[in-house]
């Protein structure tokens, strides 16, 4: 059941008063204002949220949940929430460093693959899966090629890049693959990748050290999912990601294996971080240990405060010791 929003409009002393009656200690008034003007009333309250007081009530099938109240734990601060605000900040920048390097690779590999079968492979149907290529979906009505080439159509005309800006004052017609491949975004990418007939897929696959084939797909939605959510600035530290990776299975990747056999690490930010990892490794070795000893430095600096741990990101105690990350 929903009811009509009818919340007034707060300013900001307005905001302050609020977190105030809750409970939240904001320190000097004047830097509290500065803070909430900064970041954000609502932005922050992904950070306070941690700081409420939680009860556990029985949901719909009689099973245990969390639930939140409004008020906040005794001694929370927006300090903490702020702490946490820049720990978050400062990690969404280490992931979409880690993520330019994957998708600069799979962008080359793509175009090493397709180009051989003609420039514009990328545009002929008979290079992918039916179910991309030719099927409409149900929901939509619409063939997922058909809208994936109207999305390239319109990364190629608003190129501003000088060698699209080139290629047309020379030539005429689309972008070749070669040329082309490189106004993607990340989404189109791993969408067309999932499209592939299931031979490129297993090509793919396999250039990358992934033995079974649909989970390449999976992983490149899932890191397609993180890249959006960091660079739309929204939280990832304790983030449960809408799209999450296909699990290895036990004994599947040997450096992989905590992860198959941690639900919870699976169903949070830490799964990703660590097939990025893993790709990183295959892709540059030597960049795969520089990604891992500025996140172990990074988590070392993770703001002390009551009740909140690291731990809610899914990296386990003593990931830093496996050789994953190592």
């Amino acid at each position: 059941m929903t009811t009509p929003y009818s919340k007034t409009f707060l300013d900001i002393p307005g905001q302050a008063a609020v977190l105030q009656s809750r409970g939240l200690d904001l320190g000097d008034p004047a830097e509290a204002a500065r803070l909430l003007g900064q970041y954000g009333y609502y932005r922050l309250s992904g950070y306070w949220h941690p700081l409420r007081q939680s009860r556990l009530d029985l949901g719909d099938e009689g099973k245990p949940t969390v639930a939140y109240d409004d008020d906040f734990v005794a001694r929370a601060t927006l300090a903490q929430a702020i702490g946490l605000a820049e720990f978050d900040r400062r990690l969404r920048a280490l992931f979409l460093e880690a993520i330019e390097r994957i998708e600069i690779a799979m962008r080359v590999s793509v175009a090493l693959l397709l180009g051989p079968h003609g420039a514009w492979a990328h545009r002929d149907p008979r290079h992918f899966y039916p179910k991309f290529a030719s099927q409409a979906d149900r929901t939509t009505g619409v063939v997922p090629y058909n809208a994936w080439l109207k999305r390239l159509d319109e990364h190629e005309r608003r190129s501003k890049e000088q060698f699209t800006i080139h290629f047309r004052e020379k030539y005429d017609g689309p972008l070749p693959l070669w040329i082309s491949i490189e106004v993607w975004d990340f989404g189109m990418l791993s969408k067309l990748i999932g499209g592939m007939l299931v031979v490129d897929q297993q090509h793919l696959a396999g250039a990358f050290g992934i033995a079974r084939r649909p989970l390449l797909p999976s992983w490149l939605r899932a890191i397609n999912h993180i890249r959006n959510v960091a660079a739309h600035h929204s939280r990832l530290w304790n983030r449960s990601p809408a799209d999450q990776p296909i699990p290895p299975k036990p004994g599947e990747f040997a450096l992989l294996d905590p992860l198959a056999r941690d639900t919870f690490a699976h169903s949070r930010v830490y799964a990703v971080a660590a097939i990025m990892q893993y790709l990183l490794r295959v892709i540059d070795p030597a960049a795969a240990n520089d990604w891992s000893e500025c996140l172990k430095a990074h988590f070392a600096t993770f703001p002390k405060i009551p009740g909140v741990t690291v731990g809610n990101s899914g990296f386990p105690h003593g990931w830093e010791a496996i050789p994953l990350w190592n």
